[in-house]
């Protein structure tokens, strides 16, 4: 047990220059501390392997510093389940949710790629040409499987407002009751200035036929527009092999019908309830860090 108490510490609490433990540093570090006369890494691999513990690996998180993170989270979550401000939305309302996928470049390998064989996997050459970048905007209906892409040479507020155009224009939106839109804190579509401008658009005899949800801050995994987009660059950008920005754009888009053949509204599973247990779990954690 010992030593998986070591091999569970962070480097710097051991004192020691690393952003990691290894099985060498691990082995080292638990005879330095005398926990055992010697052990080889074989055994301490074996010990780790039985409890899955893999000190070497990391993930990132963010913990929620919105100080109205559950009641805009909650909003979000709502719109899943068809609801808003406590009331079911009807058929003719739509929950659409956009972002941007920022800098999608074109390398232009120096050879051509190799198709995979027996044995063999495909060869991508690793020298490639710089053949610019472009972004790619996306409106994905969370509850019709819909997706509405475009690229654009830059992010800002017009192009992310002519993805609005492109979705708000096309039926059955155009004649929707009410869209909502699911968006992060992105600069094109951030505060009460992006809600003022998009809302005010689209104003029909006094009712707003759009309406701006934004997500907590840094709260993207909210949006369900990231799991398209991790789809995306998957299935479209990985390996990033193309001849030029214009092969870019001609592959994302021809994804979209390609993916929506199959497509189903994403399984998703985090409700209100779980939300008010992570803040929960959140609180408890704050309250023994403050007591520490």
């Amino acid at each position: 047990m010992a030593v998986k108490a070591v091999a569970c510490e962070l480097p710097r609490t051991l004192e020691l220059p690393l952003s990691r433990l290894f099985v060498p540093d691990i082995q080292k570090e638990v005879i330095r501390q005398g926990i055992v006369a010697s052990i080889s890494g074989s055994t301490v691999w074996r010990w780790l392997d039985h409890d899955a513990i893999r000190p070497w690996t990391f993930r990132s998180w963010i913990f929620p510093r919105d100080p109205h993170f559950e009641a805009r989270a909650g909003v979000v979550l709502d719109l899943y389940a068809r609801q808003f401000e406590g009331k079911a939305l009807g058929d003719n309302d739509f929950v659409v949710s956009a972002d941007e996928k920022t800098s999608i470049q074109a390398r232009c390998r120096c050879h051509p790629s190799v198709p995979a064989a027996e044995s063999r996997a495909m060869l991508i050459e690793h020298e490639y040409d710089r053949g610019g970048a472009l972004q790619y905007l996306a409106a994905w209906d969370v509850g019709r499987a819909k997706v509405f892409g475009r690229c654009e040479a830059t992010t800002g507020i017009e192009p992310f407002d002519r993805l609005v155009d492109q979705v708000m224009s096309t039926e059955p939106y155009a004649s929707a009751r009410c869209v909502y839109w699911i968006v992060d804190n992105g600069s094109s579509h951030r505060g009460q200035a992006s809600i003022k401008r998009l809302e005010g658009r689209y104003l029909k005899e006094g009712h707003r036929r759009l309406r701006l949800i934004h997500c907590p801050v840094h709260a993207s995994w909210l949006n369900q527009i990231e799991i398209f987009f991790s789809i995306v660059q998957r299935k479209v950008l990985t390996p990033n092999d193309f001849t030029d920005l214009d092969e870019v754009e001609q592959r994302l888009l021809a994804f979209e019908r390609y993916y929506e053949e199959a497509a189903r509204p994403f399984e998703w599973r985090f409700t209100r309830q779980d939300l008010a247990d992570l803040m929960k779990r959140l609180a408890e954690k704050e309250a023994l860090r403050q007591a520490a």
